[in-house]
């Protein structure tokens, strides 16, 4: 287009609607006025982005729901199976070993929530829906896929679904400023709302403004009602600063996750809740400390040096003259 007077406000024009229709669409939250658009979006470009990823597509459909057997053993036996028959297809190279020790962490905790998850892969990043930390799934509607369905990987929280086509879903990712997601203290009660902060640690705003936190402790979800959008227990981060209590009725801590938001490949959608609420037994093992190594330093007299009342040779010296 050639640069002209009529091709420049064309273009203040067009930039002018779209900060107008993103406006509508952060003040309608869920019920917005262009959801319907937004969806339509994602079922127009969703299997472009699909057909993209389809050279690197051997787990997008590898990973079915893991269904509900009533017990435990069961479940992680049926985790193992399913994780022996994936490691057949991703192969030997080192981008399969990559995704093989992601699928396994995933797995791993899938069994050990309880909960039932529809694998997928990242093919897309930041898409064009207007959200600023987003990705897209390979999997969508016809795979079950669900919108305010939680979203996981190996490490814990990854986000939630907030718009589903035929094959694809986006992803609103735990670290975009939109993501808010309930919070509770490992091993208490202290509950919590978390926020994201972009590249920047997680903010959480504690109910109980008194509560007692330092700097390493974990939190995991809450869990909503009825598990939408979120489930509990599920892994969110580690107390890296705490604000000092000021008599607020809230505390403000901040928290680094434990899900690296520009490193994702493999993820899983949560498509059934755990029955029951699995507490801190997702979380990982705790960094045993490093033992601090001491030193002890023997100091031995020179030869050269008298004792008490001992003169160099030996002999004792004579007291002084009063």
């Amino acid at each position: 287009m050639r640069d002209t007077k009529e091709s420049r406000l064309l273009l203040v024009l067009l930039i002018a609607v779209a900060f107008a229709l993103i406006t509508v669409d952060i003040r309608g939250g869920e019920d917005s006025p262009v959801d319907g658009a937004r969806q339509a979006a994602a079922t127009v470009f969703g299997p472009i982005e699909n057909g993209v990823s389809s050279a690197v597509d051997p787990v997008g459909n590898a990973i079915s729901a893991v269904r509900d057997s009533g017990d435990r053993h069961d479940r992680l036996a049926a985790l193992e199976q399913e994780n022996a028959a994936l490691k057949a297809k991703l192969g030997s190279d080192d981008r399969g070993r990559s995704r093989l020790a992601q699928l396994d962490k995933m797995l791993k905790i899938a069994g050990e929530g309880q909960y039932g998850i529809k694998g997928a892969q990242v093919i897309g990043i930041g898409a064009a829906q207007g959200f600023s930390w987003t990705v897209t799934l390979d999997v969508g509607a016809d795979d079950g896929i669900e919108r305010d369905m939680t979203v996981l990987n190996g490490d814990g929280l990854v986000g939630r679904v907030t718009t589903v086509g035929p094959s694809s879903a986006t992803v609103l990712l735990a670290s975009d400023p939109d993501f808010t997601v309930g919070t509770r203290m490992e091993s208490g009660d202290e509950l919590g709302f978390a926020s994201g902060q972009g590249d920047r640690p997680l903010r959480v705003e504690l109910l109980n403004g008194k509560a007692e936190v330092k700097k390493g402790d974990r939190l995991v979800t809450f869990g909503s009602q009825a598990d939408k959008p979120f489930v509990p227990g599920v892994p969110v981060g580690v107390v890296s600063r705490v604000d000092p209590s000021g008599g607020d009725l809230t505390r403000t801590l901040y928290v680094t996750p434990y899900v690296s938001f520009t490193k994702l490949d493999i993820v899983g959608v949560v498509v059934q809740a755990p029955k029951k609420d699995p507490r801190d037994t997702v979380l990982p093992d705790k960094p045993k400390p490093t033992p601090t190594p001491t030193v002890t330093v023997t100091v031995t007299p020179s030869a050269g040096v008298p004792e008490d009342g001992q003169a160099a040779d030996g002999q004792t010296q004579p007291e002084p003259e009063q």
